[in-house]
């Protein structure tokens, strides 16, 4: 189907949620995009994080076809092997002690907070319910996660929301202040992603990891962007010489399927019982093999090449005339550029390359499978377009 086809049939029928780039794709390998035309695009934003082995890696594919031979649907009343096989993999990998799977980040965001106010609940009784989100923040488009999200822009037209979830500055004072003797957790991300790809202060979030721990206060990670390798540590929280209490994370998990996962720790492994929360397709066979694959094959020797490529790009990216500030972590990398971020995505695409934008910066999310000749290609367009 041609580019204008599908352009129309979406115009007709779709919701119109979305602003969408000229473009199409019908293929690609790893970092490198084909539209519908023919062109091709070198692919630095791997769909928000998602695709981070690219497209059409083989050994994915393999296990997905693999298990979609096999069912590709079984209830959660029943046992799911493949799933049973992730949650294995994610604990061994992180150090959580059980998983919950859902569909997507902010399924994984709303069992974080359900559990943090049981736990409470089951140990203090009704009066510590506050969740503490910071100022900037991004954890989900539900009503819970949207209530945490500290951008007032996404809140306009949806009030009023879910009550005692407040937003708050990254400052241990104010933390103290907001959570008054009420709160039962506190949720960061270590790089918050859609507000310009900022990394926490590192010796905040250990401040805040003390403060936690001493007052009984969860402390989430939400690793929905930031993690599965994306910063050279499985998680990013690694970074930060923290525990949490409750991971949760998605995108890339899957590989460019649908899944969302809330790890628990030590004090939250017991928090959920049966009937206390649940998904109709959460922990899907088909996205738990595909899952399977990618987690397997983050290992230390991968992730250390992810850190190699991540100080390839950055050093490259710092010496482009028009950029005026790199940020972020390894992989997930915000530009403060001349132009205005949204002129040069759409710049860069006409030219062949996907960039993201994140508020007043530029976002790249590379897969972390580029190549060093990906790389290059995309560089030189971008460098083209911030020189123009």
């Amino acid at each position: 189907m041609k580019l204008e086809e599908i352009k129309e049939l979406d115009s007709k029928y779709g919701a119109k949620t979305f602003s969408r780039f000229d473009v199409a794709f019908r293929g690609g390998k790893n970092a490198t995009l084909i539209g519908e035309d023919g062109k091709e695009y070198i692919d630095f934003g791997s769909g928000i994080a998602v695709n981070i082995f690219g497209v059409n890696d083989e050994e994915w594919k393999s296990a997905v076809i693999g298990q979609l031979n096999k069912i590709q649907h079984a209830s959660n009343l029943y046992y799911i092997e493949p799933q049973a096989r992730l949650s294995k993999l994610l604990c061994e990998k992180s150090g959580a002690k059980r998983v919950f799977f859902g569909n997507s980040g902010a399924e994984a965001n709303e069992c974080a907070f359900k559990t943090a106010r049981k736990y409470s609940y089951d140990k203090y009784g009704e009066k510590r319910k506050r969740i503490i989100s910071l100022k900037d923040s991004f954890h989900g488009r539900t009503l819970f996660t949207l209530s945490a999200t500290g951008q007032d822009a996404f809140h306009k037209y949806f009030a009023p929301f879910v009550p005692d979830v407040v937003n708050t500055v990254a400052d241990i004072k104010a933390i103290d202040r907001a959570a008054d003797g009420r709160a039962c957790a506190v949720v960061i991300e270590c790089i918050q992603g859609e507000s310009g790809v900022t990394a926490l202060d590192k010796t905040f979030v250990k401040e805040l990891a003390d403060y936690c721990k001493e007052k009984d206060i969860l402390l989430i990670c939400d690793e929905v962007q930031c993690g599965n390798g994306r910063t050279g540590k499985f998680f990013a929280y690694e970074h930060y010489s923290i525990t949490p209490d409750i991971v949760t994370t998605a995108k890339g998990i899957a590989g460019g399927l649908p899944l969302g996962a809330c790890l628990f720790y030590d004090k939250t492994e017991n928090v959920l019982g049966v009937g206390d929360h649940g998904s109709t397709f959460g922990g899907n066979p088909v996205a738990c093999a595909g899952a399977c694959n990618i987690v397997e094959r983050l290992n230390d020797d991968f992730l250390f090449e992810v850190t190699g490529k991540a100080e390839y790009l950055r050093a490259k990216l710092s010496k482009i005339d028009g950029v005026k500030k790199v940020t972020g972590m390894g992989l997930m990398i915000g530009l403060e550029t001349d132009k205005p971020p949204k002129e040069v995505a759409i710049e860069c695409l006409e030219r062949g390359l996907l960039v993201l934008t994140a508020h007043n910066r530029v976002r790249l999310l590379p897969p972390l499978t580029i190549t060093k000749t990906e790389m290059d290609e995309g560089l030189a367009i971008l460098s083209g377009v911030l020189q123009k």
